[in-house]
């Protein structure tokens, strides 16, 4: 059929304007889908060792951070999903809404570093000079994003297109600029902290990264690396193309799904961000507590005699029990944290409660059958 004009419409301009995308915001869209699927996912995955996270005796403030997070992200990008497909969310509803976004987002962001952060001067052994930095760059991105969120503006869709907040200038990328500047740090630190770790027992590059976890850090960097790229590089085609920001919910979540996991990879208590798993002591940096550090190691000799050896030094108070299997001398070598026990959380019966202090005495009681032959001579042998 022809109208009046003698040409024929066209299928799409007789769609809705919520089914009558442009191609950039149809691809916002669909990715933001796959952002929603990674965070259901993630909750998922994750809800067993949460709940056994959850029974364990103390509250430090990376568990505290944990459980927020695990709370907190799925439900800001809910709604943020609800704001952005609902095609009966008008404009002038977004106006008032449109700011959710970017200061939910800035509070995400702010606990994560501060995760790593704790975690970063932890593994430096309370480095007063990496708390230093760290921290600096932490106030700097608290800072920085708190003011960026008063140049974001609702970007102008049709009726039916959902909202989207997108910043008046290209500069707001400072916004995530200063989150991955420190998240460049704290991969750039754990990374020089595990490549030094294997001066004293070397490892291959796969076992290291799985140790230290450097995926999770990398990881991290790499989506925040990515949204960089969208944010000052990738040019918006009119002020209604939401191209710049495409990647930040995305970079978001991944963000907040890492880190997670860098505070359930934390081996032992995560009392003061845990420590390194690379250190030899059980307690790094306990030195500065004083006391003294009681070595006990055992080796296997011939026959059924065992030579037990009791050293001490004046370090904190450390226990280290070093067993060396066989003739070669050699010790484990360092699996899963999780499958070993190791981590902050692991499969047990009746959950996981960090191990206290010992007392200052230690009594070791030793059993042992040992066949031995005496020749006894009489002392009063008397003439035959």
């Amino acid at each position: 059929m022809s109208n009046s004009t003698g040409s024929t419409p066209s299928i799409i301009d007789a769609l809705p304007p919520s089914l009558k995308l442009p191609p950039h915001l149809s691809a916002h869209k669909y990715f933001f889908v796959c952002t929603l699927t990674v965070a259901a996912w993630d909750t998922l995955v994750l809800s067993p060792r949460t709940w056994r996270l959850m029974r364990t005796k103390e509250w430090p403030p990376l568990k505290i951070i944990f459980h927020f997070l695990r709370v907190f992200m799925p439900i800001e990008f809910t709604i943020v999903g609800v704001a952005f497909f609902d095609t009966k969310f008008t404009q002038a509803q977004c106006q008032k809404f449109y700011l959710f976004e970017p200061i939910c987002t800035a509070i995400l962001l702010a606990l994560c570093s501060a995760v790593h952060v704790i975690r970063i001067h932890a593994i430096y052994e309370r480095n007063r000079s990496v708390l230093a930095g760290m921290g600096a760059l932490l106030a700097i991105q608290i800072v920085v994003t708190a003011i960026c969120c008063g140049f974001y503006r609702s970007v102008p869709l049709d009726v039916g297109q959902g909202c989207i907040a997108g910043p008046k200038a290209n500069w707001v990328g400072i916004y995530w600029l200063s989150a991955t500047l420190l998240y460049t740090a704290s991969f750039a630190l754990a990374v020089a902290r595990s490549v030094g770790s294997l001066k004293v027992k070397p490892l291959s590059p796969w076992k290291l990264m799985l140790r230290d976890g450097l995926n999770l850090y990398g990881a991290i960097w790499i989506v925040n690396m990515v949204n960089m790229l969208f944010w000052f590089i990738i040019k918006p085609t009119g002020t209604n193309d939401p191209i710049r920001t495409i990647v930040t919910s995305m970079a978001a979540v991944l963000t907040t799904s890492m880190t997670l996991r860098i505070i359930l990879g934390v081996r032992g208590s995560l009392i003061d961000g845990g420590s390194f798993a690379g250190s030899h002591s059980t307690a790094t940096g306990s030195s500065s507590r004083g006391g003294t550090t009681h070595v006990i190691s055992s080796r296997s000799t011939p026959a059924a005699n065992q030579t037990f050896q009791i050293g001490s030094r004046a370090v904190g108070q450390t226990y280290t029990i070093d067993e060396l299997h066989g003739a070669s001398g050699k010790g484990e070598e360092w699996t899963d944290p999780v499958m070993d026990g190791k981590s902050s959380v692991h499969d047990t019966k009746e959950g996981v409660f960090p191990i206290e202090s010992p007392p200052q005495g230690v009594k070791i009681t030793i059993d042992r059958e040992v066949d031995v032959e005496y020749d006894v001579e009489p002392y009063n042998r008397g003439p035959k």
